[in-house]
């Protein structure tokens, strides 16, 4: 009888990045034990033995997904010297990234737990406090704006904030539904045009009705 060959080592590193692109691909409660299991080439007990659970799995992937795609997007937002110039990265970036061929659409963090059930309450919430910080970001590159003089001293932070983290879920969701990039590139051009009429400060009339 032939002798059998060695095992081929577990490659954990590329275990998880194919993880990464099923629950970006399905979403947290669309990705089956069984799916995930043969995306990465292992049985369930060797993925309970390095990853512990598939929540602690799936937390893995998107801290993979962050190192990956949400570095690169925080960076262009944080390198350029001008907010407007950084925010017209961001979107720009994220265009690109929520459409790369070969990759799944949007945002996995936007979209892998839209909603759960409530068995599954605590994953929704581990990507609620994930979105919340990617809006504390964008909210002190606004406030970093103005410390810099880049903004008007009383600009709306909230809205600027709320505006342009909308439009990039807008993004993320119509590249779900099959929109190409140059209509993602649109759309990111478009949201630059409201800029000058969102940087100025509402007027006190306005604001008490």
């Amino acid at each position: 009888m032939a002798e059998r060959g060695r095992p081929r080592c577990f490659d954990r590193a590329e275990a998880l990045h194919r993880a990464m692109d099923v629950f970006w691909k399905y979403g947290y409660e669309g990705s089956s034990l069984a799916n995930l299991t043969e995306a990465m080439g292992i049985n369930s007990p060797s993925l309970y033995a390095a990853f512990g659970s598939k929540e602690g799995l799936f937390k893995e992937a998107l801290d993979q997904y962050d190192r990956e795609e949400g570095a690169a997007i925080q960076s262009v937002l944080q390198s350029q010297p001008h907010v407007r110039d950084a925010v017209s990265a961001m979107l720009g970036a994220s265009a690109l990234c929520f459409s790369e061929p070969g990759r799944p659409a949007g945002c996995m963090v936007l979209l892998s737990a839209v909603n759960c059930t409530p068995e599954n309450a605590g994953v929704w919430q581990h990507l609620h406090e994930r979105r919340g910080r990617s809006m504390a970001i964008l909210r002190q590159r606004f406030e970093r704006g103005v410390a810099d003089g880049d903004l008007p001293a009383d600009a709306d932070i909230d809205a600027l904030t709320a505006f342009y983290a909308g439009i990039r879920q807008g993004m993320s969701m119509q590249a779900l539904d099959g929109a190409d990039r140059s209509v993602l590139q649109g759309l990111a051009r478009s949201a630059m045009l409201a800029w000058d009429v969102l940087v100025q400060p509402v007027p006190v009339a306005a604001s008490q009705h």
